[in-house]
C-alpha cells in the first residue's frame, strides 16, 4: 500500500477497507508515514466524512496502537462515562462514587482540561495528596476493592490518536465528527469497559454549538460502541449555561461534595442522578430508569455516596477530611465581586466567555504545558432567568490578585441582561441509543 493512494481515495468520496485504515494507523504510529500526508488525509476526512463502518474501523485502529486494559478478572458489567465537556462540567466527580456505591464496577481513565478550567484530574488533584498516576495493577485492584478508581491515561493507551489529535489542533481538522468520535472511543475502549454512557454536551458552551452536530457526534459513539460489542447509550444535554454555581477546580470539588451530601445545585444534581441511572441500568443493578433513580436518590440521601468518596478519596492517597472541611482545599486570596450595571432578568449568557474568564484568572490551559491555579474561578450568583437589580452581584471571582478589572468586565459583559425570562431548555435534550 501506498499513503498517497489512500489519500486520493477518500479525496475522492471513497470509504477505506479496515485492512488500509489499519495499515495506515501501524504505519503512521511506526513513523513511517510523515506528519504532511497524514495531515492531507485528516483534511480529506474533514470534507468528506466517512462512513460508519470506516468511524468504526479508523477508532478500532487507533485503540489497538497502544495497550488495551484486560478487566475481564472483575467481577460485573464494568460501566464508564464520558463527557464531551463544557464550562462547570464536574459530573464524574459524585457520578463515580455514587454508582460505585450501587455496586456497579466504574473504572473510569480521565483527562486533563486545555481551556476554561481543568479536567477531572485536575479538578481531583485540588484535594491535597490525590494521586491520578496510579499503575494498571493498582487501578484494576482499587476497582475490584471499591468499585471506582479516577486514574490518568498512560503514555502507552492509543499513542496513534495522540499524534493525530496534536496534528489536528494545527491543521484545521479539529471539527471532524468522524475524527472526534475515532479519538474518544480509541481512548474510551482500551480502559476495558463493558459499557458506556456519553454526556454529550450542546449550546454556546459546548464543542458541538448546534443539536444537529451533537446528535451527529452521539450516533457515531454509540455505533462504533455497537460495533465494538460495547452496550451504550447518549445524552445530549444543555450547555447553553454553565452547570452549577462553580467555575475552577477545588470550588467545583467542593460544589461536587455538596451534591454528595445532598445538597448543591439542582441542574448537577439532577444530571448526576440522569447518568447514574443509565449506568445502573447498563450494569444490571436496575430494570428501569424509574428505579435506578430512586435507588441513586437513595444514596445520596443516606450518605453512602458520600462514603464512597471518602473511599475513593483516601484509596488514592489524597486527604478525606476536605470532605467535612472544604477550607482543607486551595483557597484563592481575594473575593471580588463583579456587579450588574442593569436591571432587568438574565435572558442570555456567554457560557464560554465566563469559561475563559476563569482561565485568565489561571483555572485553565492557553497551552497544554500551563501550570494551573487551582484556588481560582467563579462562583454564580445569577443564571439564566433570575431577576436582577442594579448593583446585585452576578459573579464573585476567586482570585490570587486584585488586578482583575479586565476579567471583571468580561464577566459582566457576558451576561444579558433583558425584561423577559428567556424560554426554558430542558437539561436532557435528547437521548440516543443504537
Amino acid at each position: 500500500m501506498r499513503m498517497v493512494d489512500l489519500i486520493t481515495k477518500k479525496r475522492d468520496h471513497k470509504a477505506l477497507t479496515n485492512e488500509e485504515l489499519t495499515w495506515m494507523i501501524e504505519q503512521y504510529t511506526a513513523k513511517a508515514i510523515p506528519d504532511y500526508q497524514m495531515s492531507a488525509f485528516l483534511m480529506a476526512v474533514y470534507f468528506n466524512g466517512m462512513t460508519p463502518e470506516e468511524r468504526s474501523h479508523f477508532a478500532f485502529a487507533m485503540l489497538h496502537s497502544g495497550d488495551v486494559l484486560d478487566l475481564s478478572d472483575i467481577p460485573g458489567i464494568k460501566v464508564d462515562k464520558h463527557s464531551t465537556g463544557g464550562v462547570g462540567d464536574k459530573i464524574s466527580i459524585p457520578l463515580a462514587p455514587l454508582v460505585a456505591c450501587l455496586g456497579v464496577p466504574v473504572p473510569m481513565i480521565s483527562g486533563r482540561g486545555l481551556g476554561h478550567t481543568g479536567g477531572t484530574l485536575d479538578k481531583l488533584e485540588s484535594i491535597p495528596g490525590f494521586n491520578v498516576a496510579e499503575s494498571e495493577t493498582q487501578f484494576k485492584q482499587q476497582v475490584q476493592q471499591i468499585n471506582e478508581a479516577i486514574i490518568s491515561a498512560s503514555g502507552e493507551v492509543a499513542p496513534a490518536d495522540r499524534r493525530i489529535y496534536a496534528l489536528r489542533d494545527v491543521t484545521g481538522t479539529v471539527e471532524s465528527i468522524p475524527l472526534i468520535a475515532g479519538s474518544i472511543m480509541s481512548k474510551k475502549l482500551a480502559s476495558g469497559t463493558n459499557a458506556l454512557v456519553f454526556d454529550v454536551k450542546v449550546g454556546n458552551g459546548a464543542f458541538m454549538k448546534t443539536t444537529e452536530d451533537a446528535r451527529a457526534l452521539a450516533k457515531a459513539l454509540v455505533g462504533i460502541s455497537k460495533t465494538a460489542g460495547v452496550k451504550s447509550v447518549a445524552l445530549l444535554t444543555d450547555m447553553s449555561q454553565p452547570l452549577g454555581i462553580t467555575i475552577g477546580n477545588s470550588l467545583e470539588i467542593a460544589e461536587s461534595i455538596a451534591i454528595l451530601k445532598n445538597r448543591g445545585p439542582k441542574d448537577v444534581h439532577d444530571l448526576t442522578v440522569a447518568l447514574a441511572a443509565q449506568m445502573l441500568v447498563l450494569g444490571g443493578k436496575a430494570a428501569s430508569l424509574e428505579i435506578a433513580s430512586g435507588l441513586a436518590e437513595d444514596a445520596l440521601r443516606d450518605g453512602r455516596a458520600l462514603n464512597a468518596f471518602k473511599q475513593l478519596i483516601t484509596a488514592q492517597g489524597g486527604d478525606a477530611s476536605v470532605v467535612d472541611d472544604s477550607r482543607k482545599l486551595p483557597q484563592a486570596k481575594y473575593r471580588i465581586a463583579v456587579k450588574a450595571a442593569e436591571s432587568g432578568i438574565v435572558d442570555q449568557i456567554d457560557t464560554n466567555a465566563l469559561g475563559l474568564a476563569a482561565m485568565q484568572l489561571g483555572g485553565g490551559r492557553a497551552k497544554k504545558d500551563d501550570i494551573l491555579d487551582l484556588a481560582v474561578g467563579l462562583v454564580l450568583h445569577k443564571k439564566l432567568g433570575t431577576p436582577v437589580t442594579k448593583g446585585d452581584t452576578l459573579v464573585t471571582l476567586h482570585a490570587d490578585t486584585e488586578n482583575v478589572d479586565a476579567i471583571s468586565n468580561m464577566v459582566r459583559n457576558a451576561y444579558h441582561i433583558g425584561d423577559k425570562a428567556p424560554k426554558k431548555t430542558p437539561l436532557i435534550q435528547e437521548v440516543i441509543r443504537p
